[in-house]
């Protein structure tokens, strides 16, 4: 065991001949603190790093060791009881099953012929669910890319901001809990729908999956311009309809429920619809918050001399409202049967409206520390978050 822990070790700590590793699976009744790490080689300002990118079944994070760091780091996943354990290197795979007992067994494959050594990029593309460059029929079709795979000038930021969101639901959705039926698919106030062609594309093209996707918008004729696309287009399973988010009432309860950049309280609407439709995945990025920043005080009204700075100046008061309106969000939908967070899914260099509330629907009742944390946080800013009204009934029971 602990020899070829020490082979194990050597080839990740060889930066000649290292590729990738990958840790994942979990030994009957232990539990390892991730469901999978990966790691891989990078270059930092010119000089050689690890990155581990840690992956819990919902958030993914990624950290650069080198040195004493890389050591105990490596030490420490090799402690964990992990089931599988397979290494690349330029000359060989390293593939280590581990059985219930804990012991150790190592298959070592040569490869035919030496394989080349990683490229170090830190900023890697090639992850990417539209690989920068390549030619793709979809984002030609909704005028993001040329024929050739060039991304427009003036459409960057959308094609990015695209490529960040599918990698987040990608790392989001498990598709074990998802029915094993065609999809149902709604975006609340899709606007000009480059994310919600994007998600159906992702859906049916590279998950395989059966979709129906309707994207709903009060614009009526917005709605048919993105008719006639999808006709263009010769797709199936994916239309829009002008409605109201509120009033919308699909014939199917969907599975998974969009709401990209709706303004103000069109969020709060999409976020009630999709928790009263049982939803499996709730995806929503925030885009203006006037509603619970109108309930906060004047500068004259702040009693605490802990708060007045930040009421003092407009950009700050501002920013704490959409910092509580997005709090409450969460805490929310935590309350009614889900699992939320809210993540930066894109870099504000592409967006400023950044932030992504992402939930999935566990059925977990409500704990009495959660209902006296929501409680705690109404009562202190002396506000009451229009999502709450929405669910008024739901939160009575």
């Amino acid at each position: 065991m602990n020899d070829n822990r020490a082979i194990l070790k050597s080839a990740i700590l060889s930066p000649d001949t290292f590729i990738n590793a990958t840790f994942k699976g979990k030994r009957k009744g232990l539990s390892p603190r991730w469901e999978k790490v990966v790691i891989r080689p990078v270059a930092l300002k010119g000089v050689y790093h690890l990155q581990f990118s840690y992956f819990d079944g919902w958030h993914d994070v990624s950290k650069n060791y080198r040195g004493d760091d890389l050591l105990a780091r490596v030490d420490e996943l090799l402690a964990e009881p992990f089931a599988s354990i397979v290494i690349h290197t330029t000359t060989e795979k390293l593939r280590v099953q581990i059985t219930k007992k804990g012991k150790l067994i190592l298959h070592r494959e040569k490869h035919a012929a030496e394989k080349p050594c990683p490229q170090l990029s830190h900023d890697r593309t090639k992850g990417l669910i539209f690989p920068h460059g390549e030619p793709n029929p979809f984002l030609h079709a909704v005028g993001i890319a040329t024929a050739e795979g060039k991304i427009k000038a003036k459409m960057s930021d959308k094609f990015w901001q695209i490529n960040r969101f599918l990698d987040l639901v990608r790392q989001t959705i498990a598709t074990d809990t998802l029915p094993d039926r065609p999809l149902t698919v709604i975006d609340c106030g899709c606007g000009n729908a480059y994310l919600t062609f994007a998600t159906y594309y992702f859906l049916t093209e590279i998950l395989g999956r059966e979709t129906r996707l309707i994207g709903i918008d009060v614009n009526a004729d917005l709605m048919a311009k993105r008719n006639a696309q999808v006709a263009e287009m010769g797709w199936h399973g994916l239309e829009f309809h002008p409605a109201a988010i509120i009033d919308f009432r699909p014939e199917t309860p969907p599975d998974i429920v969009l709401a990209l950049h709706a303004c103000d309280t069109a969020t709060d609407e999409a976020l009630a619809q999709a928790i009263r439709w049982g939803s499996c995945y709730i995806f929503s990025a925030p885009c203006c918050h006037h509603h619970l920043q109108a309930q906060l005080p004047p500068l004259s009204a702040v009693e605490n001399p802990a708060y007045k700075s930040i009421f003092r100046h407009g950009i700050l008061k501002e920013r704490l409202g959409d910092i509580l309106t997005d709090s409450f969000r969460a805490l929310l939908l935590r309350l009614t049967g889900y699992r939320a967070d809210v993540v930066e899914f894109i870099s504000t260099e592409h967006t400023a409206r950044n932030l992504m509330i992402r939930a999935a629907k566990t059925n977990a009742p409500p704990t009495a520390p959660l209902i006296a944390e929501y409680r705690g946080m109404k009562a202190f800013w002396g506000v009451t978050p229009h999502l709450e009204t929405l669910l008024a009934d739901i939160l009575q029971k």
